[in-house]
């Protein structure tokens, strides 16, 4: 059986139970057209009100997927690191790196990171960066 897209998914750290979903935004100009392309990735530990909103938007060097040349949940640099925000592992090492930076997963406000200020230290972990 395929997993729906928009079901949050079940992720289990040190016993405790956390939930994850990934989505895709852009911004709307009207008259069908749209800028911005933004993957957000929440995290939210079961049963808590807060959440994390980690949040990946293009910009110079930075690579999102637009519907050409990358899958849904790609992110990378044009240095050549690349993260799949789908898997499962990549979820778990955000969530070990936003907990080093100050999130607290039982703070009942949502927080808000920018992803790429993750995005080393996760890529480092994950073997996705390239031989220096």
């Amino acid at each position: 059986m395929a997993r729906r897209d928009k079901t949050a998914r079940r992720l289990v750290v040190d016993g405790k139970t956390f939930l994850w979903s990934l989505s895709h935004h852009h911004r709307a100009l009207g008259n069908g057209r749209y800028e911005g392309c933004c993957e957000i990735l929440v995290i939210r530990l079961f049963r808590a009100r807060g959440r994390l909103r980690i949040s990946f938007e293009e910009g110079p060097g930075r690579l999102v997927p637009d519907g050409y040349l990358m899958h849904s949940g790609a992110v990378g640099t044009t240095e050549g690191g690349f993260l799949n925000l789908h898997e499962p592992g990549t979820a778990r090492a955000l969530l070990d790196v936003a907990v080093t930076k100050g999130w607290c997963p039982d703070d009942p406000a949502t927080a808000e990171m920018d992803g790429w200020s993750l995005f080393d230290a996760v890529a480092i972990r994950r073997g996705a960066l390239p031989p220096a």
